[in-house]
């Protein structure tokens, strides 16, 4: 098959071992990203499998029309940016593993270390060294702090679980399934929703993004939240009202933030508002950005084209596709 592969910035999937699995196979890699349709359709004009890094490039219905070969696109959990039906009607198979039992290591990993480097102000501490100078200030412990975790899923719960080893205190909130999830855990749910905003010294964000989670972190909600709170987003941008933290962060409450995600990435700006904030810590999507967590995912991705290959498809988000058939 002719595989393309996008967005391979730093040239990592042909050194990893699961690479090996498209020996035979005519392969493209991408290191560079491209959002120009007319330069997309380009790329992948030859491509009957086309590979993704989670949302990096959208497929959307204007670029799967100008690809005649394309029968599969393989990629990794959700897909907010591959426009379903179209892939439907234009006989491309989408296969996606949800890896339900599998939470992302690398992703609860930065999520502890966006906290410990906010909670201590570790580029506060690290400017200060570059600038001859000694201490910068005085940091904070997590210690007897309460860990609010909103979306108590697989990501979240592993989360939870390093709390317990810094003897934090920890409350849960999310839909009425993952409150479920959370009891039976032995975390607690509060009484109300502004109970939980309120109470948290550190809240970190870990639910899916889709239509129905957009939003659904308010204006209100950030407004309920202690002055000295620390909010970590590790998921997705999009759960929060647009333009609500940089708001909410101007006003005061929560006081911090740590944010790995992005509304418009990858972000090039250096004007970027939430870079300008003295209060808010960035990093640039890198949850899942680790050798051993492509070597994971991309394990799965390439197993999902050669059983395509094999009329043996897996992990399919439209199996109606198969009916239209190219």
């Amino acid at each position: 098959m002719k595989i393309t592969i996008l967005d391979d910035w730093y040239d990592t999937l042909r050194h990893l071992p699961c690479f090996e699995k498209l020996d035979g196979h005519d392969v493209t890699i991408w290191n560079d990203h491209v959002e120009d349709v007319d330069q997309l359709a380009d790329r992948l004009k030859d491509a009957e499998a086309v590979c993704l890094f989670r949302e990096r490039t959208p497929l959307r219905k204007e670029l799967l029309e100008r690809l005649p070969n394309l029968r599969i696109i393989s990629q990794r959990s959700v897909y907010p940016h591959i426009d379903v039906e179209d892939c439907t009607r234009l006989g491309i198979l989408l296969s996606s593993g949800q890896h339900p039992d599998a939470p992302s290591s690398a992703t609860v990993e930065l999520t502890w270390t966006l906290i410990l480097a906010a909670m201590r102000e570790l580029p506060r501490e690290m400017a200060s060294m570059k600038a001859g100078n000694w201490q910068g200030g005085v940091g904070r412990s997590v210690k007897g702090k309460t860990l609010g975790i909103y979306g108590f899923g697989r990501i979240g719960s592993a989360v939870a679980d390093i709390a317990k080893s810094f003897n934090m205190n920890i409350i849960a909130w999310g839909t009425e399934n993952s409150q479920t999830k959370a009891r039976e855990a032995g975390i607690r749910v509060p009484e109300s929703r502004e109970a939980f905003f309120g109470e948290a010294d550190i809240l970190s964000l870990h639910v899916r993004l889709y239509p129905s989670t957009r939003g659904c972190i308010t204006a209100k909600d950030l407004a309920g939240m202690k002055p000295r709170a620390l909010l970590v987003n590790t998921s997705r941008a999009g759960l929060i009202e647009p333009g609500a933290l940089q708001a909410a962060l101007e006003a005061g409450r929560p006081g911090y933030a740590a944010i790995d995600v992005h509304e418009n990435e990858p972000v090039h700006d250096p004007d970027y508002p939430l870079l300008k904030m003295p209060n808010v810590l960035c990093t640039p999507h890198i949850g899942y950005v680790t050798e051993d967590e492509y070597q994971v995912q991309f394990t799965e991705i390439f197993d999902q084209v050669l059983a395509f290959e094999r009329g043996e498809p897996i992990n399919m988000i439209n199996p109606e596709a198969l009916k239209v058939g190219r």
